[in-house]
């Protein structure tokens, strides 16, 4: 039986999708666990691959993530399995060394671009939300992140956004809010929307088990 509640958190590069997450996680602090998973930790391995082969990948499209390993992972949590998830280096454009092991728990925040954009994703989700924020503020965001966290420069940033973000967010991300449950304008900064989806996610935990 399922008691893990899988809250996927979908929306364009930076629109507030981690700050939903961190916010939403703040909320349930008194339950038993609460994990994040974040899709971009599955972008797709590129150790055989030269940098200048990495940097040509175009990682704002569903082929770029290796949704098979990540759609397992969560049916080993679901099963009460412990798994040991990936990590990206962005600064290298490959998966890193490095795992984090994460374990069973009572809810699990899954956000990323594509979170519904892929059906079997979204079979496995209770609550789909979609963060919807203007493009400017989201460019505005990813500029300041990618250089400052990220190590990119500003001309490689307005690159790829003009020449992959923008149109794979039209192609891909903007036509996968039509399968969610709750559009949240703003991010994080709507605390009304961040108290209704707490609310909603804090009936089905204390719902009794049939």
């Amino acid at each position: 039986m399922k008691n893990t509640i899988i809250i996927g958190i979908a929306g364009g590069s930076a629109s507030g999708k981690t700050s939903i997450s961190r916010k939403l996680k703040d909320k349930f602090a008194d339950e038993k666990s609460v994990l994040i998973i974040r899709q971009d930790d599955y972008y797709k391995d590129q150790h055989d691959k030269p940098m200048e082969e990495r940097v040509k990948t175009n990682y704002d499209h569903p082929f770029a993530f290796d949704n098979d390993l990540l759609i397992e992972h969560l049916h080993a949590l679901l099963r009460g399995e412990v798994i040991e998830k990936p990590t990206y280096d962005f600064v290298h454009h490959t998966r890193s060394d490095i795992t984090e092991k994460c374990y069973p728990c009572d809810v699990l925040i899954l956000e990323g671009l594509f979170v519904l954009e892929d059906e079997k994703l979204r079979e496995l989700l209770d609550i789909k939300v979609f963060v919807d924020t203007a493009a400017d503020i989201r460019f505005i965001r990813r500029l300041m992140r990618d250089v400052k966290d990220r190590g990119r420069t500003l001309d490689s940033v307005v690159t790829q956004y003009v020449d992959t973000v923008r149109v794979m967010h039209e192609q891909f991300v903007e036509p996968s809010k039509r399968y969610a449950d709750v559009i949240v304008p703003e991010g994080g900064s709507n605390t009304v929307a961040i108290d209704l989806l707490t609310t909603k996610i804090s009936s089905i935990i204390r719902k009794p088990v049939i």
